[in-house]
């Protein structure tokens, strides 16, 4: 992620991309999730993904944690599929536009997209291993959301440029 990304409050994000998703109400979520882990990062990004893994919330958006499938220590889901957490991405080609929106949360940067499907999908930039966690449209407006997530990552995952 660029350096020369304006300041954006991840409330204000969350807020103004949120604006056009319908508000619907919060429904429990499916007993498991379907997450394909990513394709064979390497063995030093795995390490660190296995440690996040091991940090990550029980819940997030008030969603518990579902298992995911197949079993990995590369994913991990909440609510189902509602939100769903991918670690050891190859870094996205977005990363590198400087127009690419960014939020900060608790010392992690975020990429900021929003989806075709009216969701979100955020990835970690300046971290060794790059995570990626996909909203869905009617969890996209909780402004909480990646604030335990990434508590975990700044713990586990060092600030640096992912070769990967």
């Amino acid at each position: 992620m660029s350096r020369h990304r304006r300041p954006f409050s991840l409330l204000a994000a969350l807020t103004a991309l949120a604006a056009s998703a319908a508000l619907v109400g919060c429904s429990p979520g499916d007993s498991e999730a379907r997450v394909d882990p990513p394709s064979a990062p390497p063995a030093d990004v795995a390490g660190l993904c296995a440690a996040l893994h091991k940090e990550l919330p029980e819940t997030v958006a008030s969603l518990a944690r579902t298992p995911a499938l197949p079993e990995s220590d590369l994913t991990a889901a909440w609510g189902g599929s509602a939100i769903v957490l991918r670690c050891g991405i190859p870094r996205p080609a977005k990363m590198l536009d400087d127009k690419a929106e960014g939020v900060d949360v608790n010392g992690v940067g975020w990429l900021l997209e929003k989806l075709d499907d009216g969701g979100f999908r955020f990835t970690t930039g300046s971290r060794l291993a790059y995570t990626e966690v996909r909203v869905d449209k009617e969890h996209a407006t909780d402004a909480g959301m990646l604030v335990g997530l990434s508590a975990s990552i700044a713990k586990t995952v060092p600030v640096g440029v992912s070769s990967y």
